[in-house]
């Protein structure tokens, strides 16, 4: 009986290598791919729009998905299967592992320099919370569950990406949700902070506190906004991206701990209170 058990998880163990096997060689491909085909750069009026390679490589996993255009692909089955597609939700939380140190180690080193960096710097973060009220609301409107508590207690970026899928799971419909958005800013946010950054300028606001509202805490976001800002102050060029960069670093070491101690924990509780209300599902059964 215990040789018939062994026998039965052998193949059980050899389907998982293959699984583990095709989607390796898949996102190996899928990187070397978009890394040669490299970062694209356009204007659009004051605007510049940043096309990075990691939007390529969000478009080509779209493609070989088979709940998606993969399913129409018979060829693309035999490479990517619903199977392949189960377990990369488990090795993404293993390839954020070394994402999360890397934010760790910003702590210690830049401890003084965020000291220094003055209240402005570092109460910017507040502005993130704030759009919880505004996105939470309208997640919920919208038919999200607890979808919505992920997709709208941050902005959704690496850091908040490790946090919600260590205390929920990269599987778990607030993984989804913050999952959801996390893509929809690669796909998106680049173009819109590009376009953001460079019309800003007109709005009046002094330049360096468009440079600070730069650093939400993504590199290709602040990139963008601050790329297109500085070229419509070039007088202010220097400053601009200086200011852009540590709002951004500082965003990255703050943001991880609002998102722990404050984004979260207010976000569950006007969840608590909102859904009842808002929930569509909710609304009719009432």
């Amino acid at each position: 009986m215990a040789k018939n058990k062994e026998k039965q998880k052998e193949p059980e163990r050899g389907n998982d290598f293959n699984s583990f096997l095709k989607l390796f060689i898949s996102v190996f491909i899928i990187v070397v791919a978009t890394e040669i085909f490299g970062t694209k750069t356009f204007k659009i009026g004051p605007g510049q729009v940043v096309l990075l390679p990691m939007l390529f490589a969000v478009i080509i996993g779209m493609l070989i998905t088979p709940d998606l255009l993969g399913s129409k692909i018979k060829a693309l089955k035999k490479v990517i299967s619903m199977q392949e597609v189960e377990k990369a939700g488990t090795y993404v939380m293993i390839a954020l592992l070394p994402l999360g140190v890397k934010y760790g180690t910003l702590v210690g080193p830049n401890i003084v320099e965020v000291v220094k960096a003055g209240p402005a710097f570092l109460l910017q973060e507040l502005g993130n919370l704030g759009t919880i009220f505004i996105a939470l609301p309208l997640a919920l409107l919208l038919g999200m569950k607890r979808e919505a508590v992920g997709a709208t207690a941050s902005i959704a970026r690496e850091p908040t990406l490790g946090v919600i899928g260590e205390k929920y799971g990269i599987s778990s419909p607030e993984g989804t949700g913050v999952l959801g958005t996390y893509l929809m800013g690669t796909v998106f946010g680049t173009i819109f902070f590009g376009l953001l950054g460079g019309y800003a300028a007109a709005t009046g606001l002094h330049p360096l506190a468009l440079a600070m509202a730069s650093g939400m805490g993504s590199g290709s976001m602040m990139a963008a906004a601050s790329g297109a800002l500085a070229e419509a102050v070039p007088a202010m060029k220097d400053e601009i991206l200086a200011y852009a960069a540590t709002s951004n670093m500082l965003t990255g070491v703050t943001g991880l701990y609002s998102v722990i101690f404050l984004g979260l924990p207010l976000v569950n509780f006007l969840y608590d209170k909102l859904s009842p209300i808002l929930s569509k599902k909710d609304r009719g059964d009432q």
